[in-house]
């Protein structure tokens, strides 16, 4: 069985009001970028270890439910205001009551989390570097050591990150890289995330610099593909939507599925792009049923984009 391990700094604790019947429905999870990935991959039949901070009292209470989550944790216990927020859903869109990013790691917190992660990468066969919802939790440095680190060791690296993390892997070194359309924008790398041909470019310029897989997500418009073999415009059946939080986060997840397994990368699209099709119709964030997810992908269809 292929195994995959998530770099996930900093788990939130979600609480999320429903209505159920006129009444208060409240549903606690423990979420963030690196757990969804997690749990869409436990989902997919992979071997997942998360590796992870906790924080203080309410730590306890993430390090607990991290636990009936399937994968194994590594997490690294320490004090302090731990990320979290109260979501109010009733009225069919979510209100934030309470959104808390949690302190920074301090040095010792850090410098062990950092052990624990290159202990677990050595035996995994695919790493995904994820980020905290906070900016401040820690430097983006980390991200550029850890990335030239696992690489060091012989393991491919995906990363889902935007911003001064992402310009620190990519100076690491990534391998697989799934971005959005928007966040190319914010980071100046095109000037119109409408742009098909401009997206494309920047993604051509990307696997030129020495990244095996760039892709390029935009929401209901598909996503665009530059790979070894080339250049694709992905789309998968148009399912409607409850809740699209986390749907990249999928994607990214269905890719690593694939190519941590020794699977081609045309394979490892249709993959990702069916299991973020799916988890945008349910209400739990990072989930989605294995086999719908196949089935799913056997209708994703790539086109190929032919060089200017």
């Amino acid at each position: 069985m292929a195994r995959v391990l998530v770099f996930a700094p900093a788990p939130t604790l979600t609480v999320t009001i429903e209505d159920l019947r006129d009444e208060a429905d409240v549903h606690v999870h423990v979420g963030g970028q690196g757990v969804w990935q997690a749990r869409m991959l436990t989902a997919l039949g992979v071997d997942v270890v998360l590796s992870c901070t906790v924080t203080g009292e309410v730590g306890g209470i993430v390090r607990h439910l991290l636990d009936g989550e399937g994968f194994e944790v590594v997490a690294i216990e320490r004090e302090g205001v731990s990320p979290a927020y109260v979501h109010d859903r009733r009225g069919g869109e979510r209100t934030a009551v309470v959104e808390e990013d949690g302190e920074r790691l301090d040095r010792h917190a850090l410098d062990d989390l950092y052990s624990a992660t290159l202990r677990a990468a050595a035996d995994a066969d695919l790493v995904i570097l994820s980020g905290p919802d906070g900016d401040d939790v820690l430097e983006p440095d980390v991200y550029r050591r850890l990335a030239s680190d696992v690489r060091a060791l012989g393991r491919p690296v995906l990363v889902d990150l935007a911003g001064p993390r992402l310009e620190a892997a990519l100076e690491g070194g990534v391998d697989v890289l799934k971005v959005s359309h928007e966040e190319l924008v914010d980071d100046g790398r095109v000037d119109d995330g409408d742009d098909e041909a401009q997206l494309v470019a920047a993604a051509r310029e990307l696997h030129d610099s020495g990244i095996s897989l760039v892709a390029v997500t935009r929401a209901d418009a598909g996503s665009v593909v530059v790979g070894d073999a080339g250049a694709w415009r992905v789309s998968a059946p148009q399912l409607e939507p409850v809740d699209t939080r986390g749907a990249g986060d999928s994607y990214g997840a269905g890719v690593a599925a694939v190519l941590a397994s020794g699977g081609p990368q045309d394979e490892a699209i249709r993959m990702g792009a069916a299991a973020g099709a799916v988890n945008a119709t349910r209400r739990g964030l990072g989930t989605g049923d294995a086999e719908a997810i196949r089935a799913i992908a056997e209708q994703v269809q790539l086109e190929a984009i032919e060089e200017d």
